[in-house]
């Protein structure tokens, strides 16, 4: 296996009980992370994010740095995740968009046919520059932390871009793909190497694990999910393989009836949302691979459950660790993102709690 990264900026971190958990070994307690740990449930965030755009926030080195080490400082978490936006890529290489309070990301000029995806601009490594200083910072200061990169997957980069922004139903989406479908491969083909290529800088850079997101696909019926996404999901996965031996990571909300595919497309763990328990999940993921190792799984906690008082939650925690007991290896965390109003002091307590209950298990 080639492998491009550049040897001094890899960190030893063998022991580290993300990657022991990723790689299908046992390691010295489950390994516990959340999506969206760096955000708007922390007041220090709040604070620092303070008359910044969130696009800007992500191209500042300085701040992407602190960001992303606040929530390892405050509750001992097993892995960092670098403060991004699945859509910077699309905006550092020239798309016309902004990340619209209380909306989300917004695309200027929506993409409605096949000129359009012609004129799309591909993403250099130059044009992210700041994010490889960034984890550069950052892996002088996570110590034996490993530190997550990531990017959103083409269907749902390619979903903003047609919908022009966040979308219900998705139907401009489905319509582009199902009335024109060599239109519809050829944006995805572009953004997937998009997606290739903001991974490939922070690799380069030194990240130990990346996840690559298609928050949307939950969307797609399984047979759309087969022919209009999988191959390029695919082809980006591969693409990191041959970049890196680091562990890679697929997640997606609503996906249930897709798990089985999105293993298919070559990530070493499969993320769960709350919506199914993860030992049905193993149970999806294994029928997909029969003879395959037992599949590791991240999950899947609901991030409403952190408002219903602690008895509630430890009792949350304790089932989802017996469940993620049937997998090869499991990751904890919730089944979504930290919502904006979670109190931080019940996450700093499920991070505990999941240490002390796993310890030498």
């Amino acid at each position: 296996m080639t492998n491009s990264a550049p040897v001094s900026t890899r960190r030893d971190l063998a022991d580290a009980p993300l990657l022991v958990a990723a790689r299908g070994g046992k390691p010295r307690h489950t390994p516990v992370w959340f999506m969206r740990q760096a955000g708007r449930s922390l007041p220090e965030y709040r604070q620092v994010r303070e008359g910044t755009p969130m696009l800007q926030a992500c191209l500042t080195p300085e701040l992407v740095s602190e960001i992303t080490m606040q929530p390892v400082r405050r509750h001992g978490v097993d892995a960092a995740i670098l403060f991004s936006d699945i859509v910077l890529p699309l905006y550092a290489a020239g798309v016309g968009l902004d990340i619209v309070a209380g909306t989300g990301p917004v695309v200027s000029n929506p993409i409605s046919g096949p000129s359009d995806v012609e004129a799309l601009p591909s993403l250099d490594a130059e044009q992210v520059a700041p994010v490889a200083e960034a984890v550069g910072l950052l892996v002088k200061e996570l110590g034996s932390t490993p530190l997550i990169g990531f990017a959103g997957a083409p269907f749902t980069l390619a979903s903003y871009l047609v919908e022009g922004g966040p979308s219900r139903n998705h139907e401009r989406t489905k319509a582009l793909m199902h009335s024109d479908p060599k239109t519809w491969h050829a944006l995805l083909e572009k953004l997937a190497d998009t997606t290739l290529e903001f991974l490939r800088v922070q690799l380069n850079a030194g990240v130990d694990a990346i996840q690559l997101f298609d928050s949307w696909a939950g969307a797609l019926s399984l047979r759309d999910y087969r022919e209009f996404v999988l191959p390029h999901s695919r082809r980006i996965f591969e693409g990191v393989a041959e970049i890196s031996d680091v562990p890679r990571i697929h997640f997606g909300v609503g996906t249930g009836e897709l798990l089985g595919a999105m293993r298919n497309a070559g990530p070493d763990v499969v993320g769960v949302d709350w919506r199914v328990p993860l030992d049905t999940a193993v149970a999806r993921l294994g029928a997909a691979e029969p003879g395959a190792a037992k599949p590791v799984v991240q999950g899947n906690l609901d991030p409403a459950v952190l408002f219903a008082g602690w008895d509630a939650v430890e009792r949350e925690v304790h089932r989802i660790l017996e469940e993620g007991r049937e997998a090869g290896g499991h990751i904890f965390n919730l089944g979504h993102g930290v919502l904006p109003t979670t109190d931080p002091e019940i996450l700093t307590r499920v991070v505990e709690l999941v240490h002390t209950a796993t310890a030498q298990r």
